[in-house]
């Protein structure tokens, strides 16, 4: 009886969750008082709210002047993930007292395992009262809630958290199946979420009672991952297991250094390596501990969970938020650091991959992920940039390019309306920046457009470089007036399709003005 409940609280989990942790960050630094609306921006759209700002009609994904409009005491903030890892280091100090080993998902989530704390505090009820007492009278905290969540498995437990319930052992599965799927990634950013949304699946039930095969099939290694968590099976696959020594990676530091960026910088290198050597044995990584020693000594140990497998860029980011609350912190060392480590806790096979669109195992992507990862540890980290389709009008403003690695997520979404939006197909060159061009009817004069978006006289003539081509074909015109509530920044445009005797097709604008004729360049070039 007795090794049947070990086993049973083998996967067993308290998870410990402060909602609205930027909110409660932010507060802090700023010493704002707990009832004032708060709201957490990033690229100018709310990520965070406070719960007076939400009774206002604040929300996550509202624009700043939308947010501002519903609340006009509002207090909007920029979001400064150092400072959140920072000030949730007393939080984990707190929960270290409680029990070792505090797994650290991201600043405002934690979790630990049952089966210490139960034994030594006489069951779950203790155990919830003795993390009552440490962690909800902070001072940090300035009177935000803490919620307290134990469940089977560490999704489970988070969503237990959340809802501040304790659910029964073996119980996961039930108390899963009737939350919506996007509780998988709350952020709403994930390709997977939509897609299940398009096929009609809107609970984790629903998604659970799918064939594991068929999702594995279907939507590759991180789908199956997010099956097993919909249907409350923990997190750790049958095969998971702790990795050998061999795996740890370690970081030397001479002289010590005392800055968070600079560790991080010096440090991509080996968690390059770390992520690498795993995946060369078909591992990747769930779970890590990361040592910091200084040079007088000092240690710090933490352990992060990820919902998912880590990336490079994850590692470092966990990197950041411990090392901001270590040298902030009020116990922190006398020098700088000397010595970073790696350990790898967790791990699950990565050899069933999806294949890639084009047919073939992927293989050539993973290597061409690993040299382009290379290159920007070598050159820094806006040195290798990947496209990302945006929002907008023209061409320009539909295509952005952010670092390799960070999350693709579009400014603006590319689904929405776009009135004055140049037709399909797009053009494959774009000219940075555009060059002046002549557009001139018959009678070489330059063509006009009307306040209505006329062209009196079509387009005969185009001249480029230098350079006076016959125009025999031409489409449009595709006018675009912008923020003409704005003096400032109010811009009307007009674009045509131009294609010239020689077959050469060109997206040619014209900014219009009090002037007669508007002011025409070539954007961009067809092939």
């Amino acid at each position: 009886m007795k090794i049947d409940d070990e086993q049973s609280t083998a996967h067993r989990r308290i998870a410990i969750w402060c909602p609205d942790w930027p909110v409660t960050t932010g507060r802090t630094e700023a010493r704002l008082p707990l009832p004032a609306p708060i709201a957490v921006i990033t690229a100018n759209r709310v990520v965070a709210c406070s719960h007076s700002a939400r009774e206002s009609g604040v929300r996550r994904g509202l624009r700043r002047r939308e947010a501002q409009s519903r609340c006009p005491d509002l207090v909007v903030l920029p979001r400064d993930e150092a400072a959140e890892a920072r000030v949730f280091e007393p939080v984990v100090g707190a929960l270290e007292v409680i029990a070792p080993g505090v797994e650290i998902t991201r600043p405002g989530l934690a979790a630990i395992n049952v089966r210490g704390p139960t034994r030594y505090f006489g069951g779950e009820t203790g155990v919830l009262h003795a993390l009552s007492r440490n962690v909800a009278g902070l001072p940090v905290l300035g009177g935000a809630d803490v919620l307290i969540g134990i469940a089977d498995g560490a999704f489970a437990a988070e969503q237990a958290a959340r809802l501040g319930v304790v659910v029964e052992p073996g119980g996961s599965p039930a108390f899963l199946q009737d939350l919506p799927v996007d509780t998988l990634d709350p952020s709403g950013t994930s390709p997977l979420i939509d897609l299940l949304h398009r096929l009609g699946i809107r609970t984790l039930g629903a998604f659970a009672a799918l064939p594991p095969r068929d999702v594995l099939a279907r939507f590759g290694p991180n789908g199956l991952w997010a099956h097993r968590q919909a249907g409350g099976v923990d997190d750790r696959p049958v095969s998971g297991r702790r990795p050998p020594v061999e795996f740890a990676v370690t970081l030397d530091l001479e002289p010590p250094v005392d800055r968070v960026d600079t560790v991080a910088f010096s440090a991509r290198a080996v968690a390059e390596q770390f992520v690498i050597d795993l995946a060369a044995h078909g591992l990747a990584c769930t779970c890590f501990e990361l040592q910091a020693l200084s040079e007088n000594g000092e240690e710090t140990v933490r352990r992060w969970r990820h919902a998912g497998v880590l990336s490079t860029i994850d590692v470092l980011d966990r990197l950041r938020w411990q090392l901001e609350g270590w040298l902030s912190g009020v116990n922190r060392p006398t020098g700088g650091v000397l010595r970073i480590r790696f350990v790898p806790v967790e791990v699950v096979p990565t050899g069933a991959h999806q294949q890639a669109l084009w047919g073939g195992s992927g293989a050539e992507d993973e290597r061409a992920a690993r040299a382009l990862a290379r290159v920007q540890t070598l050159l820094g980290h806006g040195s290798v940039l990947t496209p990302v389709l945006d929002g907008g009008r023209d061409p320009a403003q539909r295509t952005r390019l952010v670092p390799w690695g960070d999350e693709p997520a579009p400014l603006h979404s590319p689904e929405q309306p776009w009135p004055g939006r140049m037709p399909a197909p797009a053009p494959s060159v774009l000219l940075d920046p555009p060059q002046p061009v002549q557009l001139l009817d018959a009678g070489r004069r330059p063509v006009l457009v009307t306040e209505r978006g006329g062209v009196p006289a079509p387009p005969a003539l185009l001249g480029v470089g230098g350079e006076i081509t016959a125009v025999t074909s031409w489409a449009g015109p595709w006018p675009v007036d912008e923020r003409w509530w704005s003096p400032d920044s109010a811009r009307r445009v007009v674009r045509l399709q131009i294609v010239d005797v020689r077959g050469r097709a060109y997206l040619v604008s014209g900014t219009m003005s009090t002037a007669a004729a508007p002011r025409w360049q070539v954007d961009a070039v067809y092939d």
